[in-house]
């Protein structure tokens, strides 16, 4: 619920959250503007879906269709306008863009909204490295949109105008937690867990007893990595483990990583890359996998998009990010919480 004593509505509040609600709108324009210069198409996909995404530990909102004749049907607000723009993708459109709202469950905090607006934007026949250049050029035109000259979180500040930093996950472990990771991979990118759980526990790290190798990466990496990230300059932590890119092709010369990378300013992940997975067998396998893991971790699991797996097949190579544009809006102003940024915010439960 509202706080009942200080509401977002409250004029005395509006009047000092205005600033960067204002500067948001500003940044939204030079976005847009950026985009249609480079021959962009923006489209607006449906927030209603038959899946809203497979991955294990996305959680969606759950509704039922009713149709005229009272038949109902399990649907969900997607996480991600992904699936629906990929079969724009595969319809014959080679560069879109949309500034969705999607929702995510089981997430809420100064850098979380269970709704919030992700710019997502695909290049067809481009290498995914392009899409590097974009969010650093987005990144500059949000600190100048809001007036400022840096981006910021907390204590932390980030220059957007710098040449970014681009390393590999695997390099970063090495660096900032004394792991080889690709030695916890097999030749073709199976992961072995406990080959992780062991170098880990030699560096002091703490793991459990059930713990995936997936857990034990992902607690590597918001422990030591991304701490490190996005300081004075903005990192993209690049190449990806294939075990943690679902939606991504192997990299060409080596099947143990992918074609995904992160971006980040101020410690703080802002986007998410990729060369984009077009084979529809390999696709529904990992679906599968991350379905299997869901219903092993949480008890459930959502439907595969048949659709969507059918339209891979005509989907041309291209490469595709999602941004989440009030995190961005939130470091050109120095925003603390993200309900800062946004003009109506989710009530609280």
């Amino acid at each position: 619920m509202t706080d009942p004593a200080n509401p977002w509505w409250a004029p005395a509040r509006h009047e000092g959250r205005r600033p960067a609600l204002l500067a948001r709108n500003r940044i939204q324009a030079a976005m847009r503007a950026w985009l249609a210069a480079r021959d962009f198409t923006e489209v607006d996909p449906a927030a209603l879906a038959i899946s809203p995404g497979n991955e294990a530990h996305l959680h969606a909102f759950a509704t039922e269709a009713i149709d005229h004749d009272g038949a109902s049907r399990r649907m969900y607000l997607h996480t991600s306008p992904e699936f629906a723009m990929k079969k724009l993708l595969a319809a014959g459109e080679q560069r879109i863009a949309a500034f969705a709202h999607v929702w995510r469950n089981r997430e809420r905090g100064p850098l979380h909204s269970p709704e919030f607006t992700m710019l997502e934007w695909y290049r067809t026949g481009e290498d995914y490295t392009v899409l590097m250049q974009d969010c650093a050029d987005f990144l500059t035109l949000a600190v100048q949109a809001a007036g400022s000259d840096r981006l910021r979180y907390k204590s932390h500040d980030c220059d957007p105008a710098l040449p970014f930093v681009r390393i590999s996950v695997a390099d970063a472990f090495t660096r900032h937690a004394g792991i080889d990771l690709l030695a916890s991979l097999h030749p073709d990118g199976t992961p072995d867990a406990g080959a992780l759980g062991t170098q880990m526990r030699a560096r002091g790290l703490r793991t459990a007893a059930d713990d995936t190798w997936s857990d034990m990466f992902s607690g590597v990496l918001v422990e030591c990595i991304e701490p490190h990230l996005g300081h004075d300059r903005v990192t993209v932590l690049d190449r990806y483990p294939v075990a943690e890119a679902a939606l991504a092709r192997p990299c060409a010369d080596d099947p143990r990583c992918a074609e995904r990378f992160e971006v980040y300013a101020c410690g703080v992940e802002l986007a998410n890359g990729f060369g984009e997975l077009t084979n529809p067998a390999e696709q529904r396998r990992r679906f599968m996998a991350e379905m299997a893991e869901k219903q092993r971790v949480y008890g459930h699991r959502y439907p595969l998009d048949e659709d969507f797996l059918a339209a891979l097949a005509l989907m041309p190579p291209a490469s595709g990010i999602a941004m989440g544009f009030d995190r961005l809006v939130m470091l050109a102003t120095a925003a603390p919480r993200i309900d800062d940024v946004i003009w109506a915010p989710v009530a609280k439960i």
